[in-house]
């Protein structure tokens, strides 16, 4: 039968409607009713017809992109026939490109080299050998030759911190490094006087230990010695503590007798009082009275984001990530909304709504589904909750099956902390997977990685995608239920303290058994476990190539290339609930792809992350050159 597309096409047809069509939705009602397979969602309208059908049809948008060949008819109730119209190439213009002479790397199991590929309107429509796609291609394609370049599809990072990696609230940076905290002095001080008329001076940078370790007084004292009229707030490097003097903890009315916040620890000196040290969440609280203090700090988060993290994400060939903690509390979400209602969205995105600890749970899962928002069409959606198990092995808040070997917090049980509880999470996915949200899981302890597995046992179902990140620390005996509940392991390993030669350096809080096997992810693997790579941007590098590096060379627990290619793309995708569209290069898929300068299957597996990206394809269309 022959295909047709049917349309009123106005400044054509005005002859045979004028006198018998007042009301012009009527035929677009009586071609949809017809002819249903026609009026399906694609790309957004650029031409006359599809601009008229987006005006009565926005929702259905354009099926012209697809449709160049077919014929096009419009309907005339005079006659109650259809009035042809030629062929639709008469009236849009399509975009079509072939790419030819490649090493393609498709991530497609049953064709995973191929030579070129044929893209029009942003989809892939062709691809195998250079043949295959020059019989195809037509007068009005553009061809590009590849000149023997790698291509991979477009990469994604399941787990970063984007406006936070943009954000220009953070007044200095302390070096990490440093050992010494006197050291720290002069760039505070200069801080102080760069800044003299912020109501906070906010900071980032220090290491828990240099505080505890390398001097011998209270690390309160040495900020207010710089400042007791001014709250200073410092972040420690992966946002696990806050280091602040005493006008912040009046500002934040912290005392001698404030209880430890739930998933946070207020850490005295021997004399009892607050040492200047908040420990996870009782930091985080501290953060949301600075940010409510800072003057246009929406606005902050936009230009961040858009003059930062999206252009630092394409010259990586990222092309999809999920925010991994929107606090929406501080409207982050109304922040992506506003970037891609200005078309300037440059990469997939899926929002994990932050989980507040402290929150009332009936208002705060009343207001989490207020803001599910998982439309198809758009690049971003919200269809995600990112919450925290636990804390960290360096703060001793990571939760462990056994005590620490000491009590570096002074609190009972010393086997770390819960922001949630594993009753509580399996309460909020109970709640929240039957609206569509999937849960993305800080787990760093074993005991953390177990409950938060329980929990997903107890409430989650077939339909959810749930995943558990940073697994550092992982019972052998729960390798295996990942696959059994359909729970992807998220790892993290483009941070040197992935790699082997740190492992141990943990050995005096835990001891050096526990520390064998960090970050298990070939034991994960080989149990049937769904691994993806991610890089927690901005704690460590966002280049996808040195994660990649770092997967294949971390003995005993490295992987194949192919498998870490694999956990930066499809396993991602489905992560993303996006694996039909993109994660690999196949027809029918949406044309999301990098050009990079060599072939990471041909050298040496040390050389990977010298890798650079030359270009960066969103739905076909370039967003980073080289």
């Amino acid at each position: 039968m022959r295909k047709i597309l049917t349309l009123l096409f106005i400044c054509i047809c005005q002859p045979v409607f004028a006198n018998n069509l007042n009301d012009s939705t009527k035929l677009f009602d009586w071609a949809e009713s017809n002819y249903p397979q026609y009026f399906s969602p694609a790309k957004q309208p650029t031409t006359p017809i599809s601009g008229l059908l987006a005006r009565y049809y926005p929702d259905t948008q354009n099926y012209l992109a697809t449709s160049h060949d077919y014929d096009v008819y419009a309907y005339s109730s005079s006659t109650g026939g259809l009035l042809s119209l030629g062929k639709m190439s008469n009236y849009v213009t399509v975009s079509e490109q072939a790419y030819i002479n490649g090493q393609i790397y498709t991530v497609n199991e049953s064709q995973p080299w191929v030579e070129a590929m044929l893209i029009r309107e942003g989809k892939i429509i062709a691809i195998g050998d250079n043949q295959v796609i020059q019989v195809q291609v037509s007068d009005n394609t553009e061809t590009i030759d590849l000149d023997n370049a790698m291509v991979l599809p477009g990469l994604h990072d399941v787990h970063l911190h984007p406006l936070e990696a943009g954000s220009k609230s953070f007044q200095f940076t302390l070096d990490t490094e440093e050992t010494n905290p006197n050291n720290y002095i002069f760039d505070i001080e200069t801080a102080l006087v760069q800044n003299p008329d912020s109501t906070w001076l906010l900071g980032w940078g220090f290491e828990l230990h240099t505080l505890l370790d390398g001097v011998d007084r209270e690390p309160i004292k040495i900020l207010d010695e710089l400042s007791s009229t001014r709250p200073i707030a410092i972040m420690e490097q992966t946002s696990h503590a806050m280091w602040v003097n005493s006008k912040a903890l009046a500002v934040a009315n912290i005392d001698v007798n404030s209880p430890n916040p739930v998933g946070g620890v207020i850490m005295k000196g021997e004399d009892g009082q607050p040492n200047g040290l908040l420990i996870d969440n009782a930091g985080n609280l501290i953060v949301d009275l600075i940010v409510a203090s800072i003057p246009d700090s929406e606005q902050n988060d936009y230009e961040g984001l858009i003059n930062v993290a999206l252009p630092t994400l394409a010259e990586n060939g990222i092309t999809s990530v999920c925010d991994a903690r929107t606090y929406w509390k501080r409207n982050h979400h109304l922040t992506w909304q506003r970037v891609e209602n200005e078309n300037k969205l440059t990469v997939r995105a899926n929002l994990g709504l932050w989980l507040y600890p402290t929150e009332d749970d009936a208002t705060q899962i009343a207001k989490l589904k207020s803001l599910y928002a998982n439309d198809p069409r758009r690049l971003l959606k919200i269809n995600q909750i990112k919450l925290y198990a636990d804390g960290v092995v360096l703060n001793t808040t990571a939760a462990m099956q056994t005590d620490y070997l000491i009590n570096l917090l002074d609190i009972e049980p010393n086997n770390g902390v819960n922001y949630v509880s594993q009753n509580r999470i399996a309460k909020y996915i109970a709640e929240l997977e039957p609206t569509g949200f999937d849960f993305h899981i800080h787990t760093i302890g074993n005991r953390g990685v177990n409950e938060a597995l329980n929990a997903i046992e107890q409430s989650g179902s077939a339909k959810g995608r749930h995943r558990l990140t940073h697994v550092e620390y992982v019972n052998p005996a729960d390798y295996v239920r990942f696959k059994q509940l359909n729970a992807t392991a998220d790892a993290q390993v483009a941070g040197n303290f992935a790699q082997p030669s740190h492992w141990h350096e943990s050995d005096s809080l835990i001891g050096a058994e526990l520390n064998q096997a960090v970050i298990p992810i070939k034991s994960l693997l080989e149990a049937g476990a769904r691994v993806v790579l991610s890089s927690d941007w901005d704690v460590s590098d966002v280049n996808p190539f040195i994660g990649i590096q770092n997967a294949v060379t971390r003995d005993p627990q490295a992987i194949s290339l192919s498998e870490a290619i694999k956990a930066y793309t499809i396993n991602a995708a489905y992560v993303m609930r996006q694996e039909h569209l993109v994660g690999s290069l196949e027809v029918g898929k949406e044309a999301d792809f990098i050009i990079i300068d060599r072939n990471i299957f041909n050298i040496p597996q040390n050389q990977i992350n010298q890798t650079q990206v030359l270009e960066t394809y969103l739905k076909g269309d370039l967003v980073y050159p080289k």
